[in-house]
């Protein structure tokens, strides 16, 4: 109706149909205008709220607003500890490859002959280079032998490594293995740079066919990772998003101080986790408070790293009663962490009891902000899993070694943009698995990469 029609024409049941009508658009009119007011508030507070940053939030921190670094005067005296200092530079090698010994003749001002009683040690240092790195080809020359007697054919045997097949060998392998993974390094750039760096010629061919041959042997390896995981007492989890052909895709990991596994699965689901675990329930599960990481542990540590930015955006945003109270208790929390192995079972509990009672004081606060009084109808939820770590010391108070094991896969999402196949995506997962697992027992990267390409586990070390 865009026009009120001439109300002397209408008969009596003609207005009360017309009244009818224009009353029921006017309660559908009112209820939008309810709804849209209560959304331009809604709207109004954010754009009226802090910014989110990395320090208030779980923004990452190359997403930050980097300050300009301010000038610092000039150094007047010499750097600590550096070189020609002394106990400053760089230790010297244990066992050098060659010594070079330089003595004087003679004298420089009178030219008189110096022998070695007249002389001293002055300096002793190192000067380091690198060799020209080749290829070392082995050409291989097979005979086979006719038999005279019944015609059979023997083929000679082969030393171990020189089997036919592919040229090269498992340390070219582990070599490209980990210049893909670990420093994202592209196929075209890294045929390139074993072509310019070391002389060797390898096709982006041969190198994913290198890769594909390698995935039987990491695939094995997880499996045995995987089965300590399903008996480790304490896991910790995270997540973090990645892009596989286009589409968007969920990394997880699943740690604890023995072992790593990532995996790359669609779903951001619980069923992911109930997939890893296999009706395995560890004792103690640390992670953030996404919904599909709780309920898998007996026991819950909450990262309270989370919770302590989640209290500085609070305050930025205008909570002076609930948020400050509850980050110096936060911040009390992570000192008694640091310090909890060297704490005695009892003290512990006595540090525990003081905590839930100054907690209770804080619940008690009333925050008129609305930022504050989430943050307490959270904690009045969570409280009794903010000081796990204080009942079991063998956790920490945050989940920061999960989110260590996810900066290398966003590393390599920012650096390549993704993954182009299921199978690459797998493939990285499981290299990751190997290279988290073996750092905590102290192998680097590039060995604990030849050891599985070698049929050797990395749970086997120390």
């Amino acid at each position: 109706m865009t026009q009120l029609p001439d109300l002397s024409h209408l008969s009596h049941d003609e207005k009360d149909a017309l009244i009818r009508v224009l009353w029921a658009q006017v309660q559908t009119l009112t209820a939008q205008v309810q709804r849209l007011t209560a959304r331009v508030a809604e709207l109004e507070t954010r754009l009226g709220g802090p910014p989110k940053t990395p320090d208030n939030s779980s923004l990452p921190p190359s997403a930050g607003q980097k300050a300009n670094r301010s000038e610092t005067p000039k150094r007047t005296k010499p750097r600590q500890g550096s070189l020609g200092r002394k106990g400053g530079g760089r230790a010297l090698v244990a066992h050098p490859d060659e010594t070079v010994i330089a003595r004087p003749v003679c004298c420089a001002h009178c030219q008189a002959a110096l022998d070695a009683a007249d002389q001293r040690l002055e300096a002793r240092y190192d000067k380091i280079d690198l060799p020209p790195v080749r290829p070392r080809v082995t050409r291989v020359e097979r005979y086979a032998g006719q038999c005279r007697h019944c015609g059979h054919t023997t083929l000679a045997p082969v030393p171990e490594g020189l089997e036919p097949g592919t040229p090269f060998s498992l340390t070219i392998v582990a070599l490209a293995i980990y210049l893909r993974v670990v420093h994202a390094i592209s196929y075209r750039r890294l045929a390139r740079l074993m072509l310019e760096l070391v002389g060797l010629t390898i096709s982006e061919g041969a190198l994913d066919a290198a890769f594909r041959r390698a995935i039987p042997g990491f695939d094995a390896a997880v499996g045995a990772i995987l089965a300590r995981l399903r008996r480790a007492r304490v896991v910790g989890s995270d997540e973090t998003g990645v892009r596989i052909a286009g589409k968007n895709a969920w990394n997880w990991v699943f740690q604890n101080g023995e072992v790593v596994i990532h995996v790359i699965r669609n779903s951001r689901a619980a069923s992911v986790v109930d997939e890893m675990l296999d009706g395995h329930r560890p004792v103690i599960w640390v992670s953030d408070l996404y919904s599909a990481q709780q309920g898998h542990g007996e026991e819950w540590q909450i990262c309270l790293a989370h919770q302590l930015r989640d209290c500085q955006f609070a305050i930025e945003a205008g909570d002076t009663i609930f948020a400050p109270r509850m980050k110096v208790l936060l911040l009390r929390a992570f000192v008694l962490a640091r310090r909890r192995h060297r704490l005695a079972e009892s003290t512990r509990r006595s540090y525990r009891q003081r905590l839930d009672r100054e907690l209770d004081a804080i619940m008690r606060q009333a925050p008129i902000n609305r930022h504050g009084q989430r943050l307490r109808r959270r904690y009045g939820k969570l409280r009794s899993h903010l000081f796990t770590f204080l009942d079991y010391p063998e956790v920490g108070a945050d989940n920061n070694s999960s989110e260590r094991e996810l900066r290398p896969t966003a590393t390599y999402r920012k650096v390549t943009g993704g993954f182009r196949s299921v199978w690459g995506a797998n493939f990285f997962a499981a290299v990751r698995s190997i290279i988290g697992t073996a750092t905590r027992r102290g192998i680097d990267a590039c060995q604990a990469i030849k050891m599985v390409l070698q049929g050797k586990s990395v749970l086997a070390s120390p």
